[in-house]
């Protein structure tokens, strides 16, 4: 861990001049991948950005390889689970059919994926049909962007333009049994999802800022509660992201990066420049799923504030 925040305080470090999320990739690979780990990877990525939406790219991706441990070094992957009717497993419409003994066929439309233009790869969620108690059982699929029969309709939101979104149509896609992932579609990936993406992309929000704060030598005060920040999001990353304390702890995490945010902001305003012209259109980025993070503290507690039966003398 030294090591690794030392890396990140090395006031040689200085972001690449790239506008382009691709170039910026491929500028800053050596560093990341200098570590093994997707936290650590997600740290640095972040110290080597010069804005949030190159620091949620190198998030984004390292929760995908933390989630998935197979997928390959320095790849992009996307996500694709959100439809017309949301990311709830009643509203997966995308369907995996089997037509031969290990050949599948792959089929609907993902309304919104993060990353997906720029992947190489994409995990699709999709349905199985329902169990014998009427529950959507899903599963998900490893294919390439550029296989027969996916295409992307690219988009982008109106802050952190650098990262590209687009609608995913699947028509009949064609994958086979190594295509799919082991475990359960909700269980082991949807559900989970959120809190290690979470916890990543904090991570490298903690290494955005601290470059922030190192090339615009804000405090030491300042700098150490951003260290904290990166200990505090890297432990629990390596912890069990299902577990009600971890939830919790979670919560307090992202109550104190909201703190060290606005410190940081008020320091930053004192001299504001062209960052801060790009953090202040996308730091609403910070805010999107507030109400899905609420509900998972809540539950947290609802399970930590429970009475629990003692075990046997």
């Amino acid at each position: 861990m030294d090591a690794l925040l030392r890396s990140i305080l090395d006031p040689s470090l200085a972001p690449p001049a790239d506008d382009d999320l691709a170039a910026w990739w491929a500028a800053t690979a050596a560093r990341r991948d200098a570590w093994s780990e997707p936290f650590d990877r997600a740290l640095v990525g972040g110290a080597c950005a010069d804005r949030l939406g190159f620091a949620f790219a190198a998030g984004y991706a390292e929760a995908l390889r933390a989630l998935v441990p197979g997928l390959p070094a320095g790849s992009v992957s996307a996500l694709c689970a959100t439809e017309d009717g949301g990311n709830h497993p009643r509203a997966i419409r995308t369907r995996l059919e089997q037509i031969a003994p290990g050949e599948y066929r792959l089929t609907g439309r993902k309304k919104w994926a993060s990353l997906a233009p720029a992947a190489s790869s994409l995990l699709v969620v999709a349905s199985l049909g329902d169990d014998p108690a009427g529950k959507n059982r899903l599963c998900v699929v490893r294919v390439a962007t550029t296989a027969p029969g996916v295409r992307l309709h690219p988009s982008a939101a109106s802050f952190v333009p650098e990262i590209p979104h687009a609608e995913v149509e699947l028509d009949g896609v064609a994958v086979t049994l190594a295509d799919l992932l082991d475990g359960d579609g909700y269980d082991d990936y949807l559900k989970p999802f959120r809190t290690i993406e979470d916890l990543h992309v904090h991570g490298a929000l903690a290494g955005y800022l601290l470059g922030v704060a190192r090339r615009k030598r804000f405090s030491h005060a300042l700098h150490q509660q951003l260290l904290v920040l990166a200990l505090a999001t890297g432990t629990l990353a390596h912890g069990d992201a299902r577990a009600a304390t971890s939830h919790a702890a979670l919560a307090g995490t992202l109550d104190l990066a909201g703190r060290i945010v606005a410190e940081l902001e008020a320091a930053w305003a004192a001299a504001p420049d062209e960052e801060w012209t790009r953090w202040q259109r996308d730091r609403r980025l910070l805010q999107v799923a507030s109400t899905a993070r609420a509900q998972r503290r809540d539950r947290a507690w609802a399970v930590l504030d429970a009475p629990t039966i003692a075990p046997p003398r």
